[in-house]
């Protein structure tokens, strides 16, 4: 009965080790997304966002969030045409919630929100992903 115990004893301290390996190594990855930006920082998304971004290097697979007052905003994401013109291209998408959380792709992507007069006055953004 002793030598069971052994082996017993044996298996248990494996297991241990290597359960502990294994959340070591997670550890010492880090997050597999992204970093997430509050767009606007404490100001969130309203007039004169588009400044945001000055001095932010932000990546891939990072993720906005945008929050404002859904009775009163919105977030489009439209191409250069539609972040120059202050227009949304019918299909364009369109978010609301008010806690919108978007992932950013490589590139240059844009933002408008697209209640009259707003992105004329500054709710409006270009964020280039490395």
């Amino acid at each position: 009965m002793a030598q069971g115990e052994g082996r017993g004893s044996a298996s248990r301290t494996t297991m241990i080790l290597l359960v502990t390996m294994v959340w070591l190594m997670v550890q010492s990855i880090g997050p597999v997304d992204g970093a997430v930006y509050t767009v606007g920082d404490s100001n969130g998304w309203s007039f004169g966002s588009n400044t945001w971004t000055k001095g932010k290097r932000l990546k891939a697979g990072d993720t906005l969030v945008f929050n404002y007052d859904s009775t009163i905003h919105n977030v489009v994401v439209v191409n250069k045409g539609g972040y120059d013109g202050c227009t949304a291209s019918a299909g364009a998408k369109v978010y609301n919630s008010g806690k919108d959380r978007l992932k950013l792709s490589k590139g240059v992507n844009f933002f408008i929100c697209s209640i009259a007069g707003h992105c004329q006055s500054g709710m409006n953004i270009a964020v280039n992903a490395a």
